[in-house]
Formats: structure tokens, C-alpha cells, sequence
């Protein structure tokens, strides 16, 4: 992390973080009578995880940004909230460096003892998307099998 550049760190934080607000502010004028917007986050916004490094400090100003386009938003209606999906065993995801023993590491850590599947992601998107969440705004809603509330 001490060796990012500030390029780097300006362009993680752009395109992690300014880009839902870009995105908020072009969706509005189609949002006449309210709705949902939806981020994705991941945990190391909230906690170091290592060789995440820049990316951890951008999902902080993104998970930062939901806050403030909720406030700013819950007048007109618009909600905003963010998930912070746990690993996926994915074809794109198997292709990072060190991926299944993060698979391993969440299967034995979480108190689910499993992974997620991406149905599961989709479910957490369709609830905040729905009016079932109509008085959520502003969270983060962390879908990792319960990953988020382990100390140890």
C-alpha cells in the first residue's frame, strides 16, 4: 500500500467511489418516484485484507458515499445501500492469485461454515431493490456467510 502512486490511488478512488455518485446523479431524473440504487462493497473497506491494499481504501469512500447519497437522496424517495459480498466461487474470481485458499479460509471462519453462492448475491440485490427494504438506507448489507461478525 506504501508504494501506491497517486495516480493509482486517484483512479481506485474514482472508478470504486465517485462513480456512484456519478451514476446516482444520472439516474435521478429517471427516478421520478423514488427507488433503489446498489453498490457492491467488500469487507476490506472495514478491515485490512492483505494484498487488497488501494481497493480497501476506495470501497471505504464508496461504503462512505452510500451514507451521504442516502442522505441526500431520502427526500426524493431514492434509497441507497451497498452489499458486501463475501468470495464467489466464480470462473473470472479462480483466476486470482491465492483465491481457493480464501475460499478455504471463509468455509472454515464463517459461522455458516460455507461459502455463498451468486443466487444468494442476487437474492440480497432483489430484497433492497424491492419494497420489502422500503425503510433501508445508507447500509451495508454483508452477504459472506457471516464472515463480517468474526474477532478471530
Amino acid at each position: 500500500f506504501i508504494h501506491t502512486g497517486r495516480e493509482a490511488f486517484r483512479m481506485a478512488r474514482d472508478v470504486s467511489a465517485y462513480s456512484l455518485v456519478a451514476l446516482a446523479r444520472g439516474a435521478l431524473p429517471l427516478m421520478t418516484g423514488g427507488g433503489s440504487i446498489i453498490a457492491m462493497t467488500y469487507y476490506g473497506a472495514v478491515k485490512v485484507v492483505p494484498h487488497y491494499n488501494v481497493m480497501g481504501v476506495a470501497k471505504a469512500a464508496l461504503e462512505a458515499s452510500v451514507r451521504y447519497l442516502a442522505y441526500d437522496l431520502g427526500p426524493k424517495k431514492v434509497r441507497v445501500n451497498a452489499i458486501s459480498a463475501g468470495p464467489v466461487n466464480t470462473l473470472a474470481a479462480r483466476g486470482i492469485a491465492g483465491f481457493t485458499a480464501m475460499l478455504k479460509h471463509y468455509e472454515e471462519h464463517a459461522p455458516l461454515k460455507r461459502n455463498l453462492e451468486p443466487r444468494e448475491l442476487g437474492s440480497a440485490g432483489l430484497f433492497l431493490a424491492s419494497d420489502m427494504s422500503s425503510a433501508t438506507t445508507g447500509q451495508v448489507l454483508y452477504v459472506d456467510s457471516g464472515y463480517e461478525i468474526m474477532g478471530m
